[in-house]
This record gives structure tokens, C-alpha cells and sequence, in this order.
């Protein structure tokens, strides 16, 4: 990297988060704590962690996107926000920390060096997208976003920070704080996320999906490998004096995500 941000064109760097910075579904990782708690059942944490292994070996396709965001919706609807948050302040950081790429923090460290902004814009809740992104030091970042009523979860997505949104988002964040997205970078590992990385000058593939290594090898687009979980609290110190405090769509989608990738699974075999 050798372009600096000057005034009046600055430069981000966007990052996916599952297996681009985390090493798993930041999602899916919270379906014992929810079982736990009680909000979910043991059905759904064997469906959740059939999910993950689905996960790590293929990613997801948009129509895989599309069903799990219907899960997720029917599953969250009455969940308390408060409960919810209580359980994700407790867990937060013992269930994150060790899933973060070693690499994927000397990147962020580099663009920082740069004079970069890093965002982090994930599929997942935004409550949990947050605070995840302060963790390892982002600037910004950017969540699907739930819609919640007297405390609760409607059922209903106010924005679905997947696919072709990515981008829409990336083009909002870059009209907000003046990015010159021709000078931009971008990172993951999904072929989903090939609006996103179109979007800027400097797309980056890492861990790529099949599709998605075929469609970098094809244009010419960098592929990293990222391997190297390690904690952050070894590498990127917390901030002091920032309470952690997430709401229910990120968890939700833990045990939604699971129940759509375990029910997809089982029709594909049938």
C-alpha cells in the first residue's frame, strides 16, 4: 500500500468480517449462550453447529442469503432487547477474541499506518457488527439493522447489509466522509460480496469461496490466505472505559443462520 488520504479524497478500507477477519460465523459462534439462557433449544444449537460446519466449507450463495434472512426474521421476532444484551455483554468478548485473523489485524494495523479509515460492513446484526469493529480498531462500520418495538424485535429488517446493499452502504459511507472509492480497498471471502468489492479500486480476495476465486483469478484481483486465529486482546488493546453493549440480530442470526444452512443442506440431499 502507498496511496495516503489527502483532504477532499480520503481512502477506507472495507472488510467483510466472517472468515475474512473472523475465523467463523460471528453469529452462529453465540447459539450456546443463547441455549443457555434459555432463548433458544437444543434442536437448534445441533442446527447451528451443522450451520458452521456448512459454512466453512462453502459459504453462502444470494438465494442461501436471502432464505436465511427470512429465518432470522421469524426467530427474533419478541425477543427481548435487554435480555439479549445482557447475555452478549458476558460473552462478547471470550467467544470473539480468539477468532480473530492474526493477519487480518496487521492489515487493518497497515491501513491505519496508511492513514486509512477501516470499516467493517457484515451480513451480520449491527449491534453485534459494532462493537466487534471497535475491538479490532475500525473506524466505522456497518450491520443489517433489525427493527424493534417496545423493546422488542418486530420480526421485521429495517436494512439487509448483504449482496448488493453492501455496496449501496459503501457508496453511502463514501458520500458521508468524502472517500474517493476509485482509490478505496476491499476485502472478503464471498462471492455475495462481489458488488462490494466492485465498488472500489482495490478489490482483495481472502479465503475465497470457489466462485469467488474464480472471479479473482479471472480479473486479476489479489487472494490472500488468512490462517492464523489468535487473540485479540494479545494484539490490539481493548479501549478503555467503552461499555459493550449489543442487541439481539446478530445472536438472532446465530441460531437463524443455522436453521436456514441445516434445512437447505437437508433438501439438497433429499
Amino acid at each position: 500500500m502507498t496511496e495516503h488520504a489527502t483532504e477532499g479524497s480520503r481512502v477506507a478500507a472495507f472488510f467483510d468480517l466472517d472468515k475474512t477477519v473472523i475465523a467463523k460465523s460471528s453469529t452462529l459462534a453465540f447459539s450456546r449462550p443463547f441455549f443457555q439462557e434459555g432463548l433458544i433449544n437444543r434442536r437448534a444449537v445441533l442446527k447451528s453447529a451443522y450451520a458452521q460446519f456448512v459454512f466453512m466449507l462453502a459459504g453462502a450463495d444470494a438465494d442461501q442469503m436471502d432464505r436465511m434472512r427470512s429465518h432470522i426474521t421469524a426467530l427474533c421476532e419478541g425477543w427481548d432487547v435487554e435480555q439479549v444484551r445482557s447475555i452478549v455483554e458476558e460473552t462478547l468478548h471470550d467467544i470473539v477474541d480468539p477468532l480473530v485473523y492474526k493477519e487480518a489485524t496487521q492489515l487493518i494495523t497497515d491501513h491505519k499506518g496508511e492513514g486509512h479509515d477501516v470499516v467493517v460492513v457484515s451480513a451480520s446484526g449491527d449491534e453485534l457488527v459494532a462493537p466487534i469493529s471497535t475491538m479490532i480498531g475500525a473506524t466505522h462500520s456497518v450491520g443489517t439493522r433489525m427493527v424493534v418495538a417496545d423493546g422488542r424485535y418486530s420480526g421485521e429488517v429495517d436494512f439487509y447489509c448483504a449482496g448488493e446493499n453492501k455496496a449501496i452502504a459503501v457508496k453511502q459511507l463514501a458520500e458521508q466522509h468524502d472517500y474517493d472509492l476509485s482509490r478505496c480497498y476491499a476485502y472478503s471471502d464471498s462471492i455475495t460480496d462481489l458488488p462490494l468489492l466492485e465498488a472500489v479500486g482495490h478489490p482483495t480476495a481472502v479465503n475465497p469461496d470457489r466462485a469467488l476465486r474464480r472471479t479473482a483469478t479471472q480479473r486479476g484481483w489479489p487472494v490472500l490466505t488468512f490462517s492464523d486465529p489468535v487473540s485479540l486482546r494479545a494484539r490490539i488493546p481493548r479501549p478503555s472505559g467503552t461499555a459493550v453493549a449489543v442487541t439481539a440480530i446478530g445472536l438472532g442470526a446465530a441460531t437463524a443462520a443455522g436453521v436456514a444452512w441445516y434445512g437447505l443442506r437437508r433438501r439438497r440431499r433429499s
